[in-house]
């Protein structure tokens, strides 16, 4: 694409509008006990967020890479140890969830407790992102 066909705010809307998509299929999957599939559709649901924050501060397409922490390192924004620590996690639950090889020990790890304990951190991570894309 030639750079007077990029449209930034097109682009931001785009991956704030599927990442809401898939906030809304993770909680259908929790609701219906499907909890490694709702972690891995938290993964996404960040990764498009942090998508949209790399458009808003870099103005260019966002790298087609999948690792939370390193897309939110490119954005470059401030991650406390926390934070990296949550974002590396949960990276893992998309390799987790989908490769056959991990997918019987994620899944009998994803208990409702502690799926519960991830649902909400994911919840503070979109706020926290959704707030970073409206400054």
């Amino acid at each position: 694409m030639k750079n007077n066909e990029f449209n930034k705010d097109k682009l931001i809307e785009y991956w704030i509008d599927g990442s809401d998509d898939d906030y809304e299929t993770m909680m259908a999957m929790f609701k219906s006990k499907k909890y490694n599939w709702s972690l891995f559709i938290g993964h996404l649901m960040l990764e498009k967020l942090l998508k949209a924050l790399y458009v808003k501060v870099k103005s260019e397409y966002p790298p087609f890479i999948h690792n939370l922490l390193r897309l939110a390192e490119k954005s470059g924004i401030e991650l406390s140890t926390n934070k990296k620590e949550q974002l590396v996690t949960i990276t893992a639950f998309n390799i987790n969830a989908r490769y056959d090889d991990y997918k019987n020990s994620f899944k009998q790890r994803c208990t409702r407790d502690f799926t519960t304990e991830w649902i909400e951190k994911l919840k503070d991570l979109r706020l926290w992102i959704k707030q970073l894309i409206k400054q």
